[in-house]
């Protein structure tokens, strides 16, 4: 079987949730033994389509198509403006290479499948991931953004054959916008073993939290420095801060400790295994990668209640919380800080074994790869 892989870009030469899922695709499918033409973009074009994060055994089933991200203007709206040609030069591609039995297409590079669709010869899937431009949103200028890509995606989605889902509330928004039940394939996202800790949880006599992400008025940085202030200096509690956060938005205290943009995955790792609750606030979400990590490695977790989270967070590893609700998001901490070791420990104990029964690859490609021989009558 071949499949055209679509993306924005793969990880590590392109950061990202959706980045981390394509390179997972590639790299389970490849291990699967399933041909991979993989059409991406990146910052570094020479090192992205050398694809030297995949092993040299993995690189025997994954072709680089490597198409240059079209840079316009500046003025408002240049974002659609460029996605839509970027998915053009995409499908013109495909239109243009080797016959594929399937064609995956990630997020917003699926933007002009409506006019490709019917010179497609194979069945084409879609996956916007979070779905974010029909979830709540934390200001005026992101309700703007959100309405603005509506519209065509939307049309993108209504013109597969079918559409990714990750679960939850996503699968809700998905019938709600008129897409067809029987069209919606719900498949959640993976974590690769290496990520599981084995080694003993303990739990922090003083609680360590943790953040990760990109800075996004939609990820709740805001909200959750807000929070931060309130809780010190009464409260005693460790904060560490992964991602581009501006100075501006910082708080001042020995306790608080950021650490910008981190893209080695060891000091990634040896974070989130030092720590005892990852925090994960957002306005909108689809599964986050971020959270089957710090599930893995042995953390409880308090997250907004959106997209798919409630599939990875419940009762038994950590706390749901309402999008952009300060006061239910500083309950939570406390509520953290001063629970009993022995039942925070419980909670970090269930958050690895959830990620060890649902969430690793190989059974998250399983299900893929089933869900695409059905979808093409192509057995093996």
């Amino acid at each position: 079987m071949r499949i055209a892989l679509i993306t924005d870009g793969i990880y590590p030469y392109v950061i990202g949730g959706m980045q981390k899922h394509s390179f997972y695709l590639a790299k389970y499918f490849a291990l699967n033994g399933i041909e991979v033409d993989l059409y991406h973009t990146a910052g570094d074009p020479l090192k992205a389509a050398s694809l030297d994060c995949f092993t040299a055994e993995e690189k025997k089933y994954i072709h680089s198509v490597f198409i240059p991200f079209p840079t316009r203007d500046k003025l408002p709206g240049h974002y659609i403006r460029e996605m839509k040609a970027y998915s053009g030069l995409l499908l013109n591609a495909v239109l243009n290479s080797k016959a594929v039995d399937f064609i995956y297409i990630q997020g917003l590079c699926g933007m002009q499948l409506p006019a490709y669709k019917k010179r497609l010869s194979a069945p084409v899937g879609i996956n916007f991931h979070g779905l974010e431009m029909f979830q709540p949103a934390a200001d005026f200028r992101s309700r703007l953004e959100q309405y603005l890509f509506k519209r065509p995606v939307l049309k993108a989605m209504k013109s597969a054959d079918v559409v990714f889902s990750l679960g939850s509330r996503l699968s809700n928004i998905l019938e709600k916008q008129g897409i067809a039940k029987s069209s919606i394939r719900r498949i959640a996202i993976g974590i690769d073993d290496s990520w599981l800790n084995n080694a003993a949880l303990n739990v922090n006599a003083i609680r360590r939290f943790v953040f990760i992400g990109r800075y996004e008025r939609r990820k709740g940085i805001e909200e959750l420095t807000e929070v931060i202030r309130r809780l010190l200096p009464a409260a005693t509690f460790e904060f560490d801060l992964i991602g581009a956060i501006p100075a501006e938005k910082r708080v001042e205290a020995e306790t608080i400790r950021y650490h910008g943009s981190i893209s080695d995955v060891e000091k990634i790792k040896a974070i989130l295994c030092a720590s005892d609750v990852l925090v994960c606030p957002s306005y909108s979400e689809g599964m986050p990668t971020v959270i089957l990590e710090a599930m893995a490695s042995g953390l409880a977790v308090i997250a907004s209640d959106v997209g798919a989270v409630s599939e990875q967070v419940n009762a038994g590893n950590g706390m749901l919380v309402s999008a952009g609700n300060t006061e239910e998001l500083e309950q939570a901490i406390s509520a953290f800080i001063n629970m009993p070791a022995e039942e925070l420990l419980v909670l970090k104990t269930n958050s690895v074994e959830r990620i060890r029964q649902s969430f690793l690859w190989s059974r998250i490609m399983e299900q893929t790869i089933t869900c695409i021989r059905e979808l093409t009558g192509n057995p093996g």
